[in-house]
């Protein structure tokens, strides 16, 4: 069973209620993440990227390739539905810990909490997953993660580092997931006043990765994207830019902001 297929169907089953006819990874891991900048617009995702279904009874978040003013990006756009893109990964995060990204939300998802499992969607998300052992993990945790291999046949990720956009929790909270403390969610931004601008966001892993779990990371196994709405039932559209793990060193020197960025509000 190849890597991508186990991340998607282990954060499917824990955060969404079902992991259903996963296909196998096509793609073996990489060390670096696909620019979506190098793609065409309206064309195939670049190499490396997959569709990540999360459940057969849940609808699909729609995901394409768009020219944002001369800059290729994803369009994402959720109606009561929750799906995501996800690329296979090998890197030491060691090497490189810090995770760049840019993200552009139009506007928020009226009533979602990501403290509450009711209200538990978020417009944008940029999702990591760690290797480790698992059988030196606590009789609980373990216990849980084979329950979950036992109902759905695939082995969920030791660790999930999970970055969102949220509605009131302050900028670097850490919001545990309600099923499993093996996710943790880390608010990368918070409220209205930044929407309809695209915001450029870089994050430490490796620090991000002890504070949330109190140890340290093992291998990165993969890197996904999610809008998802299916808790709250409402309609949101969201962009995705250029994803990319550097060094610190190269951190304070290279930015994935493009050449050619629009009006803010456009």
């Amino acid at each position: 069973m190849r890597g991508g297929s186990l991340v998607r169907c282990g954060v499917a089953a824990l955060l969404l209620g079902g992991c259903a006819s996963m296909p196998q990874s096509s793609v073996a891991p990489a060390k670096a993440v696909a620019a979506f900048s190098l793609a065409q617009p309206n064309g195939e995702l670049p190499g490396g990227w997959e569709p990540w279904r999360l459940s057969k009874l849940k609808r699909m978040t729609s995901y394409e390739l768009v020219d944002y003013n001369g800059s290729v990006v994803v369009k994402a756009m959720s109606a009561a539905s929750a799906s995501g893109l996800v690329h296979a990964l090998d890197i030491d995060p060691r090497e490189m810990p810090i995770l760049q990204w840019r993200w552009k939300v139009p506007q928020l998802i009226a009533g979602a909490d990501n403290a509450r499992k009711a209200a538990e969607d978020a417009p944008v998300r940029v999702v990591v997953s760690f290797d480790g052992d698992i059988e030196a993990l606590p009789l609980e945790d373990r216990a849980f993660l084979d329950r979950i291999r036992a109902l759905t046949g695939y082995q969920l990720p030791y660790a999930t580092l999970m970055y969102i956009w949220e509605n009131r929790a302050t900028r670097g909270t850490v919001i545990p997931n309600p099923h499993t403390n093996r996710i943790q969610m880390i608010v990368a931004e918070s409220g209205p006043a930044l929407t309809g601008t695209w915001k450029l966001e870089a994050q430490n892993v490796v620090e991000d990765y002890r504070r949330a779990f109190g140890s340290e990371p093992g291998r990165i196994k993969a890197i996904a994207i999610m809008t998802d709405t299916d808790n709250t039932g409402q309609t949101v559209e969201a962009y995705y830019g250029d994803i990319a793990f550097m060094s610190s060193t190269d951190a304070s020197r290279v930015s994935l902001a493009p050449h050619r960025v629009g009006p803010p509000n456009r």
